[in-house]
């Protein structure tokens, strides 16, 4: 029997002598212990290495939404390793937060690999998703902060293929995985009916990242806020022993700490109707609050008069590995959520908002300006979530959201999502729901030729500005020449030189508005005359473009 006899039915049939010892040569380098697959013969082609063009953006401004006094949030339509490959110019290292749920490669033919399903006959339907997940993720990396999140949500399919691909992808990273019971009814299976999904927490070690987040009323801690036990004395922290005011029954403010040589006759003291609560136990021992006289503002709403004791109340705790309760049902807030958004909205299997809500609210609590970006948007969870969590507790974080349209997912369900959630929207029991408020822009991905001669990178100048306006974040066009253009956001500015002959009326113009501003100008090269910038060289920061972009595209697609 032949080697020709054992191999005749496989994928090395076509296979060249050269080509069966290039592909030893490699198998023979392949590293020893970890996480291997096929990323070569069923490589993933992009749009960008199918048609050798380049990526940009269309603005669709009939389904732009502005409030002017909310930030700006971005929804792309798109292959999402294109608008990465556009986010990597346009936001590197400024993303605090990536969360996405991916496809979850169940074998039920819901996502597609170079344009076809993936079902669970598939022999490489591992591979495929791994390569199509290692591509997306190298790309995140290079445009998360560098004490930044990324959170990914995943199912038993893939569980442990996606962590060893975090362990070879983010080395020197903590990796975390929290259980989300997020189906407590169960889904019918042969041996076991799954009731939760899983979460990746993934960020660099010796980060402390993961805030506190609210808990149920049922889970919220009370005590009193007198100290008790060892090292509860007065003279254990002379700061800790003042009044605290009441009237009412409420807590209205909190005196001085009082003089060492000074006590006071009793644990309630009343003066003109107001109470003054001291840390005096029962037995009349002089003890402390738990909290100094110069931090206890702070935690004032966490204080409160019951049964004549000051007793705090802990409605927020560390986050835990396990996920439970009703907020997490993805029935309920995640399917008939949406369906009282969206009328009859066809997605299937949405996550809870309060599970991405809990998500966020871990990592961004105290990042109230953070950008959150989702290229895996699906219904637009993520962007409702963000809103929601900025109405809550008055921040202005922004997201950035991309997806496909596949069966009208981006314009069908996520966009109107995201609209009704901003604007309001009467709810499937016909009562109003106000909106959050916000602006939303609308991008779609488009190609344009890759920029190889001297004609094309003019051309491609000339698409650069949605990527631009996006990169500076912003997009109000204040001045439109022929040759030049300049956006503000508030007190911000930008500007643009498409042509050389642009630049004298530019810098005119930048010496009337008199701001720092960066500047973008078209070169064929990498180089700029500086001279052409001397009487403003104190107001700007000039760029050449496309060579920028272009730099960064050509990392890209070489080493994709």
């Amino acid at each position: 029997m032949t080697l020709k006899s054992n191999i005749s039915s496989n994928k090395y049939d076509d296979y060249s002598k050269e080509d069966l010892i290039k592909l030893i040569k490699v198998l023979k380098l392949r590293k020893k212990y970890g996480l291997v697959w096929d990323d070569e013969i069923n490589k993933e082609i992009s749009n960008t290495e199918l048609n050798n063009k380049i990526p940009v953006l269309d603005e669709i401004t009939n389904k732009n939404i502005i409030d002017i006094d909310k930030p700006t949030n971005i929804l792309i339509e798109g292959d999402n390793y294109d608008a990465l490959s556009i986010l990597n110019y346009t936001h590197e290292k400024k993303i605090d937060v990536i969360y996405i749920d991916p496809p979850y490669n169940t074998g039920a033919r819901d996502w597609k690999y170079n344009n076809s399903y993936v079902d669970e006959n598939d022999g490489f339907r591992h591979s495929k998703w791994l390569n199509m997940m290692y591509r997306r993720l190298k790309l995140a990396k290079k445009i998360l902060k560098n004490d930044g999140v990324l959170i990914c949500a995943i199912d038993e399919n893939e569980i442990y293929n996606l962590g060893e691909l975090f362990q070879m992808l983010f080395k020197g990273y903590e990796i975390h995985l929290i259980t989300v019971v997020h189906n407590p009814r169960g889904i019918q299976g042969s041996n076991f009916s799954y009731v939760n999904d899983f979460i990746f927490f993934v960020f660099k070690k010796k980060l402390n990242l993961i805030g506190k987040i609210d808990l149920p009323k049922n889970e919220w801690i009370e005590s009193n806020f007198r100290n008790w036990g060892g090292e509860s004395l007065r003279e254990d922290a002379k700061n800790c022993f003042y009044p605290i005011l009441v009237k009412n029954k409420k807590i209205i403010g909190f005196g001085d700490v009082l003089k060492t040589n000074i006590h006071p006759t009793k644990r309630l003291e009343v003066k003109k109707k107001i109470t003054y609560v001291w840390p005096i136990d029962k037995k009349n021992v002089e003890r402390k609050w738990r909290y100094a006289r110069q931090s206890v503002e702070s935690i004032k709403n966490m204080l409160h008069f019951k049964d004549n004791e000051i007793h705090i109340r802990k409605k927020q705790g560390m986050v835990k590995t396990v996920w439970t309760g009703s907020r997490y049902d993805a029935s309920v807030y995640g399917t008939k959520l949406l369906n009282s958004i969206i009328k009859n909205a066809e997605f299937e299997y949405p996550k809870s908002l309060y599970s991405v809500y809990d998500c966020l609210v871990s990592v961004t609590r105290n990042k109230p300006n953070a950008i959150i970006l989702d290229f895996f948007a699906g219904s637009g969870t993520t962007g409702h979530a963000v809103m929601k969590l900025n109405n809550s507790d008055g921040g202005s974080r922004r997201f950035i959201l991309c997806t496909n349209n596949e069966n009208n997912i981006c314009r069908k369900i996520c966009y109107p999502r995201l609209k009704n959630i901003i604007k309001g929207y009467k709810n499937t029991k016909n009562k109003k729901e106000e909106g959050l408020g916000g602006t939303l822009r609308y991008f779609k991905t488009t190609f344009i030729n890759n920029g190889h001669t001297d004609n094309s990178k003019k051309i491609i100048v000339q698409k650069l500005t949605e990527i631009l306006c996006l990169k500076e974040n912003c997009f109000e066009l204040i001045v439109k020449k022929k040759y030049f253009a300049v956006y503000r956001d508030r007190d911000k500015y930008f500007g643009i030189i498409y042509h050389y002959d642009g630049i004298k009326p530019y810098n005119e113009k930048i010496l009337k508005i008199n701001k720092k501003i960066n500047t973008y100008v078209f070169s064929l090269s990498d180089m700029i005359e500086e001279e052409d910038f001397e009487n403003v060289d104190h107001l700007i920061n000039i760029m050449p473009i496309p060579y920028s972009i272009l730099n960064i595209y050509q990392r890209i697609f070489t080493h994709a």
